[in-house]
């Protein structure tokens, strides 16, 4: 068995296809497509809205499956179709490969190899030497720009998040998407990596041939794109992805390796666990109903602060608690504006309280919040330094 024979073999015993977006790349799409073919016949073409010779050329391979887009809907929209397509044929991975003739068939065992050597999914991403000769520097730029954004997103160091020569594992990607242009590129991995799956860098060639290369990236309107997805990934982030993750783990730990381990081992400064809890005790109180959890994981981030510790003491508003909440805080705006809800503690206390008194109660949800912060800090404090001496 050749190697060229044991590569295709290998590629249909872990169902793995190739997907090929092109986009007026009559130049090079014959090139291409010859040099994939030298591997394997597992191949799935996406006809992107061509206008030039795309079309007359892909008849010349009846044996390759080919998915026609009539009118051109982007990059992202084309491999999206080839993910349809190649999940319909029974395909469990595919590598894409761009059609511009910048990307080199013979390194499709290159991720072969590293997909075998994995014990579960990943997505695999060709990382180029964007220094070599021939490299455009805004290329350079735009990679290292979207390397700080996916790190910053997914906290994964990577070389090259730009690259579209890439192997995707076709059940571990999100279902659904935002994006259908250069973008979604971004998305994808973005979203695959909060999935759990792991993405890394693999080595690929490159070449830069300006006399055929056609590039369909518009530096001002797909930038913005780009720009405008990051900071939706940004936001979600912040307010779902870090509270669903920090949640999930919480949620296997009993209480007593809760305080074990995250109050009275944790290696914070008491200060920190302090501030922490204070933190945790306002967004519980303060009147972030449906959210408390992504405001007080999220401020806990952003200032460093100890999160378990302040998502713990955010739940002091659990049901049980909450009709004592909204009358303190109906009874604490009392002091600062007049005080319009007429009831005692007795009385049946319900959402309909706040409605009727809105301002009442957020003055003194904020005021009650803030006091209850500085007395749970203070004496969480005290505590913690007591603890500390009697243990030395």
């Amino acid at each position: 068995m050749t190697a060229v024979s044991s590569i295709s073999e290998r590629m249909k015993q872990r169902r793995v296809c190739v997907i090929v977006p092109t986009y007026n790349n009559h130049k090079t799409l014959r090139r291409v497509l010859d040099g994939i073919l030298l591997f394997t016949r597992q191949i799935i073409v996406v006809n992107d809205g061509s206008t030039d010779t795309t079309k007359e050329i892909l008849e010349t391979y009846p044996q390759l499956t080919l998915v026609t887009v009539p009118v051109n809907q982007g990059k992202g929209n084309a491999i999206r179709e080839g993910f349809k397509k190649a999940v319909q044929l029974g395909f469990d991975y595919a590598i894409t490969i761009d059609s511009d003739g910048q990307h080199f068939p013979d390194d499709i065992p290159v991720f072969l190899d590293a997909l075998e050597k994995e014990e579960k999914d990943v997505l695999l991403i060709g990382s180029r030497n964007m220094n070599q000769d021939g490299v455009p520097k805004k290329s350079s730029f735009g990679n290292k720009f979207s390397n700080f954004w996916f790190w910053f997103e997914t906290g994964i160091s990577l070389e090259d998040t730009q690259s579209g020569y890439r192997l995707y594992p076709l059940r571990g990607i999100p279902k659904k998407f935002f994006t259908k242009k250069f973008e979604f590129e971004i998305e994808v991995i973005v979203r695959t990596a909060w999935n759990g799956v792991p993405i890394k860098n693999v080595p690929v060639k490159i070449l830069y041939d300006p006399s055929e290369r056609v590039t369909h990236f518009r530096p001002f309107k797909d930038f913005t794109r780009i720009s405008i997805l990051n900071t939706v990934l940004v936001i979600l982030l912040f307010l779902y992805i870090k509270p669903r993750n920090f949640f999930r783990s919480f949620k296997k730990k009993s209480f007593k390796e809760f305080f074990r381990e995250d109050v009275l081992a944790n290696t914070d400064s008491n200060l920190k666990k302090a501030l922490s809890i204070g933190l945790g005790v306002f967004c519980g109180i303060a009147p972030f109903w449906g959210f408390q959890t992504a405001v007080v994981i999220s401020l806990a981030v952003l200032l460093r602060w100890n999160k378990v510790l302040a998502f713990a003491f955010s739940n002091i508003s659990i049901p049980p608690m909450i009709p004592v909440v909204i009358f303190l805080s109906l009874k604490t705006g009392a002091i600062f504006v007049e005080d319009t809800a007429k009831f005692t503690l007795g009385s049946p206390i319900t959402l309909e309280h706040i409605k009727s008194n809105v301002v009442q109660y957020l003055i003194g949800s904020f005021v009650l919040a803030t006091v209850m912060a500085v007395i749970f800090g203070v004496g969480s404090y005290l505590v913690l330094s007591l603890s500390r001496k009697t243990q030395a």
